[in-house]
């Protein structure tokens, strides 16, 4: 079981079992989402994940995402993508304790700067591993 929450502790998730994916995203939606040049998402099916959702807050990036975040501090905590039915992406960052969220891929590897250096040998996708 992992387990974490936002930076103010009015959202906490806790997550059974092992993601299906682990994965870097270097797209434009993300980076806006975040502010960082790169997010690190673990992707679950939806019923492996517990969110006390009082203080999260939903936001529609696109006509097929939506974002979710803690309506009090601001910390985004996951990605929800009606193309991708019954599964949810949490951001690796809000887990406390992130040694089992290995990274398996780059995705949107296009979209990376190219100031950011990466130095490791995992899959390196184009545009999303995930078939959509």
């Amino acid at each position: 079981m992992a387990e974490g929450g936002c930076q103010c502790g009015a959202v906490r998730l806790r997550a059974a079992g092992r993601p299906s994916t682990v994965v870097y995203c270097y797209c434009v939606d993300c980076r806006r989402a975040t502010g960082a040049p790169v997010s690190l998402f673990a992707g679950y099916r939806t019923g492996q994940v517990e969110v006390e959702r009082e203080k999260l807050k939903a936001y529609a990036s696109s006509p097929e995402v939506v974002r979710s975040f803690c309506a009090e501090c601001g910390t985004p905590v996951s990605y929800e993508d009606e193309r991708l039915q019954g599964e949810i992406y949490v951001h690796v960052g809000v887990f406390e304790d992130l040694k089992p969220f290995e990274p398996e891929a780059h995705n949107w590897f296009s979209q990376k700067p190219g100031w950011l250096a990466v130095q490791d040998d995992l899959p390196r996708f184009e545009e999303s591993s995930v078939p959509r």
